[in-house]
């Protein structure tokens, strides 16, 4: 695989596998997609109408944000998704949106929570939650979460397994725990459906975990080791993920996590992407950290298959689209961070 413009990258992360199209096919009604503004909804909520079209079917995919960055509202419309304005905190708008019988939740706030904003990331992660399920009661509702809700483990633990319970971390990870408990709590007494999905680090070479690697050998600066290994997935097999994933729905709520097979050290990285830039590599610290947010993704490939896009490839890719001046989104994951401050 080859990736040589911006174009090509957004064709890519959105085109739908055959399960895919035959998962779509077989939902019943309609589907939306709630904070599809952000890093990875546009790219799911153009896979889904994509998907829609190859199935020969007739269904609609809206997308729900607040559309706050100029002209994003006007570019989903042109993919095929029909874009509804609502600030999903106000429970009033959000008892406007059309009834659906297959949401999917992606809304949140991570950055910015440690000093001052830790009251916003409450009320985004929570409130905005509890509306939505609220509304969406008895559809079946594929929930975006984060491995940030397991303790910090060793590399040599293999990851967290869906059995490891929650050890959250600071008040982001705290955060997201309740809108977990939210969900659960509408999926156990109101009936409704429900999987969390618990996502380690999508690659989508305009950011991500190997972007920031990558980026700070390219300028010469020094790789931030304080966390040793991570877990990434290449964003296009999270999008094919999540569009099959309305049959995981359960109630009470079931979990998955969603990340690669491979645990990858910093180091390995680091000096993998060094020889692909030709750049030397420095570290922050003489010896990288012990722990990390890692997860064990078995469950999902179980189910799901293996990610078609493995680390070797991605490590290709993205020294690739940085030796051709890829854009950024200049969203660093801060994936360094182990002390729950984000």
């Amino acid at each position: 695989m080859n990736i040589n413009n911006e174009t090509e990258l957004d064709d890519l992360l959105s085109t739908p596998t055959p399960a895919a199209v035959d998962a779509v096919r077989q939902l019943d009604g309609d589907l939306a997609i709630m904070g599809i503004s952000g890093k990875i909804g546009i790219s799911l909520g153009r896979m889904a109408v994509r998907a829609v079209r190859q199935a020969g079917v007739t269904k609609k995919v809206y997308g729900v944000a607040r559309f706050s960055e100029p002209g994003s509202k006007e570019k989903l419309a042109e993919l095929g998704v029909e874009p509804l304005v609502c600030d999903l905190l106000d429970r009033h708008a959000v008892a406007q949106l059309p009834k659906v019988n297959n949401v999917i939740f992606m809304a949140g706030r991570k950055f910015g929570t440690a000093g001052g904003g830790e009251a916003l990331t409450w009320v985004m992660n929570t409130l905005a939650a509890a509306n939505v399920a609220e509304h969406y009661q008895g559809s079946r509702m594929v929930v975006f979460s984060t491995g940030c809700v397991y303790p910090l483990v060793t590399a040599a633990s293999g990851g967290c397994p869906e059995t490891t319970r929650p050890a959250p971390v600071g008040e982001y990870a705290q955060s997201c725990l309740g809108r977990e408990r939210i969900f659960e709590y509408y999926a156990q007494y109101r009936q409704t459906p429900t999987l969390l999905v618990r996502l380690n680090y999508a690659v989508d070479l305009r950011y991500g975990v190997l972007f920031d690697i990558a980026d700070r050998i390219r300028c010469g600066q020094p790789v931030v080791n304080a966390v040793g290994s991570f877990n990434a997935i290449w964003q296009g097999d999270v999008n094919d993920w999540i569009l099959r994933s309305f049959p995981a729905c359960q109630t009470p709520a079931a979990v998955l996590n969603f990340t690669g097979p491979e645990i990858t050290s910093v180091s390995y990285a680091a000096e993998t992407m060094g020889q692909l830039l030709d750049k030397p590599v420095t570290y922050t610290q003489p010896e990288p950290g012990s722990t990390g947010y890692l997860s064990n993704a078995a469950r999902a490939m179980e189910r799901f298959g293996y990610p078609r896009v493995g680390m070797g490839e991605l490590l290709r890719l993205q020294a690739e689209w940085l030796r051709q001046g890829g854009r950024t989104l200049n969203k660093p994951t801060h994936f360094e961070v182990n002390n729950g401050k984000f």
